[in-house]
């Protein structure tokens, strides 16, 4: 291939298209409207396209992975947003050491599994 990609965006649904858009708001993640519909969420250089579609299967098999610099700060600014206390359904799991790098995990309120790690530098 000799075009250069420059970005991944993924489509993810929804089970309650106003509560999740609130909850990436909350989350972190700047909206983009782009139609009744659909929005779009960026963080950085970094996005994806909620939908305001639910099939459960389709939603319970979704994982997205979000490799972040600095995974201990992050899960700190997580915590403090309290996405459980606010957001039926949202599940955080603590940190973990793996044999690449270490990872927690955020369950959205749709159930959508949220990887977020930090590969080990070589």
């Amino acid at each position: 291939m000799l075009s250069q990609a420059l970005y991944i965006r993924p489509f993810i649904g929804a089970r309650d298209f106003a509560v999740s858009r609130s909850f990436y708001g909350t989350f972190g993640f700047t909206e983009i409207v782009i139609s009744p519909g659909m929005s779009y969420f960026a963080l950085q250089n970094v996005g994806f396209y909620l939908q305001d579609a639910y099939v459960q299967d389709w939603v319970d098999n979704t994982m997205l992975f979000l490799e972040v610099a600095d995974v201990e700060q992050y899960w700190t600014e997580l915590a403090a947003l309290d996405l459980p206390g606010k957001y039926q359904g949202v599940r955080i799991m603590p940190i973990q050491q793996q044999a690449w790098g270490k990872e927690g995990f955020v369950h959205d309120p749709s159930g959508i599994l949220w990887h977020i790690g930090e590969f080990t530098k070589a």
